[in-house]
């Protein structure tokens, strides 16, 4: 052997003990220290806003205030009626806009039995606040700007000398005695208008009265402003 081998063969392993150590040091485990709090907010590095939660401009999206709920009875959304006369259930009634005649009488319970509605349009469209009456005569209207009650000789109330009725009678619903009232009818000419009215179901028009028993072409000129069916 060479006297320089055992030299080299000493430097070799040297260097391969000095590789070892090395590598053994630097896998070594390491402690491992917990973050520091934060003192101080302002010490915090400021985090860029989210558009998603601030629509861009930086600042929390603040609620929006919705329309009002509607309220009951106060939009277009109900309506209210009187409904009176001869149905099972008189009073005041809320129903939706856009309402007919006949949908008011099924609110009121339905028409009494034997009640005659010929002269009632149940097909119309109700307006809010209004009156539907159902088998009786309509009331006396307000007092004209003359303040009288009954037309003068010459007046549409009735034949010259005698008083008339203020508005125009229903032929469907007066009573005998109501006719009665109309300028030339008496009890018998009454009567055969309530006659006439059974039989027929009715008057369809003011014009039917010339069928009637004693009713002439002068006493229909008399009667035609003064009644309706």
């Amino acid at each position: 052997m060479a006297p320089r081998t055992p030299v080299v063969l000493g430097l070799v392993l040297l260097a391969a003990v000095g590789v070892a150590a090395f590598h053994f040091w630097s896998v070594r485990p390491q402690a491992v220290r917990p973050p520091e709090p934060v003192a101080d907010e302002a010490a915090a590095p400021a985090l860029p806003p989210d558009p998603l939660r601030s629509g861009g401009t930086g600042q929390a999206p603040r609620p929006t205030a919705g329309a009002p709920p509607d309220v009951v009875g106060g939009g277009g959304g109900q309506i209210v009626v009187d409904v009176s006369g001869k149905v099972l259930r008189p009073g005041v009634r809320r129903l939706p806009a856009g309402s007919r005649v006949a949908d008011a009488l099924d609110a009121a319970g339905g028409v009494r039995a034997g009640t005659d509605v010929t002269g009632i349009n149940r097909a119309r469209v109700l307006l809010d606040g209004e009156q539907v009456v159902v088998g009786l005569p309509p009331g006396p209207p307000p007092p004209g700007p003359g303040g009288g009650g009954h037309a003068g000789a010459d007046g549409p109330g009735g034949a010259p000398g005698g008083p008339g009725p203020s508005a125009p009678l229903s032929l469907n619903t007066a009573t005998a005695e109501q006719l009665e009232t109309l300028p030339g009818v008496g009890p018998v000419l009454a009567q055969h208008m309530i006659d006439y009215r059974t039989e027929n179901n009715g008057f369809r028009s003011v014009d039917e009265l010339r069928q009637v028993n004693g009713i002439g072409d002068r006493r229909f000129a008399e009667l035609q402003p003064l009644v309706r069916p």
